[in-house]
């Protein structure tokens, strides 16, 4: 039994990363709707309630009912989390004087705080509420304060329940990693024996038992979560496992040559599927990015389902579903409204008929690298950037053509190949070439030319749903920029893309 520590959500920007904290310690956890978790199982050993955007004096503020958790397992409040156990309970929650936001230091730490174990007094924390615990009930103590909150914390004398007004799990809360350890290793007593060595072992076991001799198919796409998941299900059943691998004619130059070879050396059997054509004639005339998105995503279908149809005896589907995806279809408020159309397998289970085995569905995108470096994998394959399932269907901007679709390659090649070259690719989330609907005017050579625009987009990030621009040293733009323009016929100039996400994300479609 996976002992685990349960976070209820109640809408916080800053759930996952809760979990993601948590997970540092090597104690698995899991999110829940605060609305949809209905008991404790033997195996959790903890609950955190997270912060949340509502205030607890809301009339529609979410209330959860904790009476089979508190006195019976530890209890961590979390900002929203903390005001609502310390309300209803009988304390009360005002609104602040003003807003409590950014740094704050703990002038007073209770030395006997479990909690607290090992916190340094005046460490810096983070808060972020409009609303102040003013008074708490009686049998509460106080346990730690700033010089403008009093309650910085709480805990309840016997009950093994804690609040806190400020933010353990984000980088400003200095020793945040030390109060969230405190809580789920000495408080719920987690052994932190979750690491990618017995994520591997278990879940190998689970998918022989369930799989047993069934033949499965899965489509791969060349990145980490397809491969990660391929290599898990080889070792679980071998010859079993059967992998599609198309080249929609969308990938980066070489790019289906490449991965088929490096699946090849992993032993995989790997079916390659040339539909270049498949894809190009469906994407004629089509502008609409959304449009777009979903031609390439029913060719993708039509495919896949064919080719699976090849293999007899079929009665899996694995996808390569990671803990995001998880979380966003329960979150607090319902599935999201928008589906990623970009996660183009997205109607296979229906079309096929097929059950489905999704073997990293309780990952973080981070997560899923370690696995991939216990497996042993090859650098190339878990240390390669995010491409969209559309590929460069979604990097060149109005509709795609053959001859734009070789323009982009080789811009984007010369772009990726420097980036490596220079020692440069590893400190990059993301990098890519994007090719525009604009023609400008240039001169090469004693001709006036009239030829299309290239933006590099590089971005830094940890999981993808924030991201800044990589500040590259203008020395290399200049030297890639020249390159492109010099060798790749069509293109004659070069930009550079310096927008976030948010407001920008990271694909211009």
């Amino acid at each position: 039994m996976q002992e685990k520590i349960v976070i209820l959500d109640f809408g916080s920007q800053y759930t996952q990363l809760i979990a993601r904290r948590v997970r540092e310690l090597n104690v698995y956890c899991e999110i829940h709707p605060y609305n949809r978790f209905s008991g404790v199982d033997p195996a959790v050993k903890g609950v955190i309630l997270s912060g949340s955007p509502f205030s607890v004096r809301d009339q529609n503020a979410p209330q959860p009912d904790l009476s089979h958790i508190r006195g019976k397992i530890p209890l961590l409040g979390v900002c929203y989390g903390a005001q609502y156990i310390a309300r209803e309970s009988g304390g009360e929650v005002l609104a602040s004087a003003s807003r409590e936001y950014g740094r704050a230091n703990l002038r007073f730490i209770d030395p006997e705080s479990v909690l607290f174990r090992g916190v340094s007094l005046n460490t810096q924390v983070w808060m972020s509420h409009g609303d102040t615990i003013e008074k708490i009930p009686e049998h509460f103590k106080i346990t730690g304060s700033t010089g403008d909150v009093r309650v910085g914390a709480y805990e309840v004398p016997g009950e093994n329940t804690y609040g806190i007004q400020f933010h353990p799990e984000v980088y400003h809360t200095v020793e945040g990693l030390t109060i969230l350890r405190n809580f789920v290793v000495d408080i719920c007593g987690c052994r932190q024996n979750w690491t990618p060595a017995s994520f591997i072992e278990t879940t190998v076991s689970e998918l022989r038992e369930k799989l047993r001799s069934d033949r499965v198919v899965l489509g791969l796409s060349g990145g980490i979560d397809s491969s990660v998941t391929a290599m898990l299900l080889h070792r679980a059943i071998g010859e079993n496992l059967y992998c599609i691998f198309v080249d929609n004619g969308l990938l980066r130059k070489n790019e289906f040559r490449d991965v088929l070879d490096s699946y090849q050396h992993l032993g995989l059997n790997v079916i390659g599927v040339d539909a270049r054509n498949e894809f190009y004639e469906g994407l004629k005339g089509v502008t609409d990015p959304e449009k777009k998105r979903k031609v390439i995503g029913r060719c993708f279908i039509d495919v896949f389902n064919r080719e699976a149809h090849r293999i007899s005896g079929v009665k899996w589907l694995a996808q390569g579903t990671i803990y995001p995806d998880v979380i966003e279809s329960v979150s607090v408020n319902g599935p999201s409204s928008t589906i990623k159309s970009h996660h183009n397998v997205g109607g296979l289970p229906e079309r096929m008929h097929l059950k489905v085995v999704e073997p990293l569905r309780l990952l973080f995108k981070d997560e899923v690298r370690k696995v991939g470096v216990a497996l042993g994998m090859q650098e190339q394959l878990l240390k390669r950037h995010p491409f969209p399932g559309p590929g460069l269907g979604i990097r060149i901007l109005g509709e795609v053509t053959p001859e734009k679709v070789m323009m982009t390659q080789e811009a984007d090649d010369i772009y990726i190949r420097r980036l490596k070259e220079s020692g440069l690719y590893d400190d990059v989330w993301q990098a890519g070439a994007i090719l525009l609907p604009v023609q400008s005017v240039g001169v090469m050579g004693d001709e006036r030319t009239y030829e299309y625009v290239v933006v590099l987009r590089a971005v830094t990030s940890t999981d993808g749903m924030t991201a800044d621009w990589a500040h590259l040293p203008f020395e290399f733009l200049g030297k890639v920029s020249n390159e492109i323009i010099n060798r790749v016929k069509g293109i004659n100039r070069v930009v550079y893309d310096i927008s976030s996400k948010p407001p920008a994300t990271i694909e211009w479609e």
